[in-house]
């Protein structure tokens, strides 16, 4: 019988969900579901109205194709992705990439260049394609809470840096880096526009007094508004000519039109290796946002899923004038912080904004972009985790080092940031499993207990050793382990016997059974052994499959609920126990190795 997953009333087999993963959320859709879904994704279309058109023009294509990459491609990733806040479309990397790739082979806005950046599309699509049905979204789990955090502080301030010009009426250059653009500010800012600055501070300020107040009323909006009345009632008292407040401006309507990619062996050719570029670009930013925004939602991302409906989202919409997308930071943080319930946020969205195209295209020309500015501004604020960024230096130095480097390194360049804190976590990760430790340890004082505890001061055994060693034995780790063996048969040389709590080993590499076979050999050469308590099976099964086990010794596997120290006591020395002080077993107590009764 076929496992089956209820959602609701609806019951499906488990394929239908790999195929249709909509269906898994498609029950939980309800009338208020849908309301709070419908202002989100008004929200989220009145925020991308100005994007798309400047996203479009640094991709090098003419405006409104950043306007469709926002339609079809979002609503196909929401369907068919595995996050329900991750809002698809133009961003700034994917935008900056597609240029520097597409450039050297067409002049910008060109029919030719538009031809090549819809296949870059295609090609793109498809390799996301192939990594998620080939189940490579395992790679998601390598990027670590922390990287995200980072990731998340230092995009949200890349967000806040980008509309500073916007925000205070300064004349920055399009695309200046982070750092220049505070350098920036700090020369101009007696050049501060105060009409501009006011609209932004009101539509600012609104917002944040509508969401303290007014929780229930969709408070990007009402900022919107106020603001855009803010610079009519200024412009009107005071004049264009002096206030210069910039609006978005008159948009052009009309639906995506359908395009074709150039399925030519020489556009395909061109176009490869950018696409593999693109491809893991937008799937980092895609994961990367999706389990930012998971962390605060609480959701589960199956980064499998994310990929299939990142390649399909891409696949289809280059059929439909769009180039290529992923995950946006601004639009699925407004997503989130607009109320989303479900995916169908992402598609009403994409709904509004066709709408907007055909009947109100012109209204854009009220919308100040001071005023989404300050909106902006809002989301960046809301997207940083002060909370677990104040938390971790009280946890781990290596993690608040991973945070700052992926944070700053996000601000230089937010895909190299991101790939620099995942490397750092790495490195880290493995120097800690590179050094696994010899815990000294003795049996529980308990005497009806068969645990091992630290020595805590307790005297050890003159002839024995008792360690744990938690973590896998791997090439990584074998060199630490040989140096703590080989300091052990330095400095304790009258401890021949050597018994590992193997409980926490969970898994040894070729170099590790190796390692192990060999101090199992040195150990016989002083006139001693080494035993394993505890040891799981696999671990054991792959000795075996080795033929190490022939050097270690099968006698000397311990189950559990065995006492080793007793079953190897009669291989002690027996002159050495008659006069040792310690005793630290219970048998020691009651007999010599020889199994004479000891007489006090």
């Amino acid at each position: 019988m076929q496992k089956t997953l209820s959602k609701s009333s609806l019951v499906c087999p488990l394929w239908v969900y790999k195929l249709l993963p909509f269906m898994r959320w498609w029950p939980s859709v309800n009338r208020g579901t849908a309301r709070d879904d419908a202002m989100a994704g008004l929200t989220g279309a009145l925020i991308v109205l100005p994007q798309g058109v400047a996203f479009a023009t640094i991709a090098g294509l003419p405006p409104e194709y950043g306007l469709y990459a926002a339609m079809m491609p979002a609503i196909i990733a929401a369907l068919f992705g595995s996050s329900w806040h991750l809002v698809s479309g133009p961003t700034t990397a994917i935008s900056i990439a597609v240029f520097a790739s597409v450039s050297p082979f067409a002049h910008p806005g060109s029919p030719e260049f538009i031809s090549l950046v819809l296949t870059l599309t295609f090609m793109t699509g498809v390799f996301q394609l192939i990594l998620g049905l080939a189940r490579m979204g395992v790679l998601v789990n390598f990027i670590s809470h922390t990287v995200v955090i980072g990731f998340t502080a230092g995009a949200a301030m890349l967000i806040a840096g980008s509309q500073i010009k916007n925000f205070f009426g300064l004349d920055i250059p399009r695309g200046t880096p982070f750092f220049e653009i505070l350098s920036l500010f700090v020369h101009k800012i007696n050049e501060i526009n105060p009409y501009v600055t006011a609209v932004s501070a009101i539509t600012l300020g609104s917002g944040i007094l509508v969401k303290r107040f007014f929780p229930r009323f969709p408070y990007m909006i009402a900022a919107m508004l106020v603001g855009s009345f803010a610079a009519l009632a200024l412009n009107a008292k005071y004049g264009v000519d002096l206030t210069h407040i910039k609006t978005v401006g008159a948009l052009p309507a009309g639906l995506p039109p359908l395009s074709a990619p150039d399925f030519s062996f020489a556009t395909l050719n061109q176009m490869l290796f950018p696409s593999l570029i693109i491809t893991m670009l937008a799937l980092t930013e895609a994961v990367s946002i999706s389990r930012a925004i998971a962390t605060k939602s609480g959701q589960h991302i199956d980064g499998n899923q994310e990929f299939v409906g990142q390649g399909l989202s891409n696949v289809i919409g280059s059929f439909f004038s769009s180039y290529a997308s992923s995950g946006s930071f601004n639009r699925s943080g407004v997503n989130y912080a607009a109320g989303a319930r479900t995916p169908l946020a992402a598609v009403f969205a994409s709904l509004f904004l066709v709408v907007i195209l055909l009947l109100v295209a012109p209204l854009a020309a009220y919308l100040p972009n001071a005023a989404m500015a300050g909106i902006l501004f809002l989301v960046a604020w809301g997207l940083i985790d002060f909370h677990h960024i104040g938390l971790l230096p009280k946890i781990s130095r290596q993690e608040t080092v991973v945070l700052w480097v992926t944070l700053i390194g996000t601000l230089v360049d937010l895909e190299k940031g991101i790939f620099f804190g995942i490397a750092l976590s790495l490195v880290f990760y493995l120097y800690r499993t590179s050094r696994p430790a010899l815990e000294p340890v003795l049996p529980d004082p308990d005497a009806t207990s068969y645990h091992y505890t630290p020595l805590d001061g307790r005297p050890e055994c003159p002839q024995m050793k008792m360690v744990r060693i938690n973590g896998s034995i791997f090439f990584g780790a074998v060199a630490h382990l040989q140096q703590q063996m080989q300091e052990l048969e330095e400095t304790e040389p009258e401890r021949k016997h050597v018994i590992v709590m193997a409980s926490g080993i969970n898994f040894v590499d070729l170099a590790g059974a190796e390692f192990l076979a060999e101090a199992a050999r040195q150990r016989r050469k002083l006139g001693g052994s080494l035993s394993f308590y505890r040891m799981k099976d696999s671990l054991a099964a792959t000795l075996r499959g080795g033929h190490f086990m022939e050097e270690i010794g099968e006698e000397n596997l311990f189950s559990a609920k065995t006492r080793p120290a007793e079953i190897l006591y009669p291989k002690l020395d027996n002159e050495i126990c008659r006069n040792c002080p310690v005793r630290a077993f219970t048998i020691c107590h009651q007999r010599l190795p020889n199994g004479e009764t000891r007489q006090s």
